[in-house]
C-alpha cells in the first residue's frame, strides 16, 4: 500500500484484525483458510489495487508440527489477549453492582444500565469466540465469567424489584373500604 495516506492502510489494518488476522512481520498476515475468508480476501485484494497497491494472496502450509504450533500459538495469543480484557471489563461489571448494593443503591435506573453493559459484554465475548479459530485457553474462563455477570445482574434485578414499594406485598391484605 502506498504510504499515503495513512488513513487507508489504518483502515485495511482494521479489516484484517476484523477478520482475525495476525501479522507475522509488517504487510504479512496470516488467516485460517475457510471460505468467508477466502471471499474477503478477495475482495480486499481489489480495494488494495484500486488503492494503487500490491496484494498478494497465498495459500501455505507449515514445514513441520513445530511451525504449525508456532502459527497456532500466535492465533491462541491474540484471542487470549482479547479475553484478558474481556474478563476485565466482567470485572468492571461485577464491581459496578457491588459497588450499588454496597450504598444501597436499588433502582431501575440502575439494571438497565448494567442490563446495556452485559449486552455489550455477551456481544463482545460472542466476536471474540467467532475470531477464536485454535481455541485459546482463556476461552472457558471468560464465558464462565460472562455468566457469572448474568447471575449477579439477575439477582441485583431481583434485589431493586423487591426494594420498590409497589412490588411489596401488602402484609395485612387488601385495604377495604366500608360506606
Amino acid at each position: 500500500m502506498p504510504a499515503e495516506p495513512a488513513k487507508r492502510r489504518i483502515a485495511l489494518w482494521r479489516k484484517l484484525k476484523a477478520l482475525g488476522a495476525v501479522y507475522l512481520q509488517n504487510g504479512v498476515c496470516l488467516l485460517p483458510k475457510v471460505e468467508s475468508h477466502v471471499r474477503r480476501l478477495k475482495l480486499l485484494q481489489n480495494e488494495i489495487t484500486a488503492m494503487e497497491g500490491d496484494a498478494v494472496l497465498l495459500e501455505t502450509v507449515g514445514l513441520d508440527r513445530v511451525q504449525e504450533q508456532k502459527v497456532i500459538a500466535r492465533f491462541s495469543g491474540e484471542r487470549n489477549e482479547a479475553y484478558q480484557e474481556f474478563i476485565s471489563r466482567c470485572d468492571d461489571l461485577e464491581a459496578e453492582i457491588a459497588k450499588e448494593r454496597g450504598i444501597g443503591k436499588f433502582t431501575y435506573a440502575e439494571v438497565e444500565e448494567n442490563e446495556e453493559d452485559l449486552t455489550k459484554l455477551q456481544a463482545w465475548l460472542a466476536k471474540i469466540v467467532r475470531l477464536d479459530f485454535y481455541s485459546a485457553s482463556l476461552r472457558a474462563e471468560a464465558e464462565e465469567r460472562l455468566a457469572r455477570c448474568a447471575a449477579l445482574l439477575d439477582d441485583y434485578a431481583r434485589e431493586v424489584f423487591e426494594a420498590q414499594d409497589e412490588n411489596r406485598p401488602n402484609r395485612g391484605g387488601p385495604v377495604r373500604s366500608e360506606t
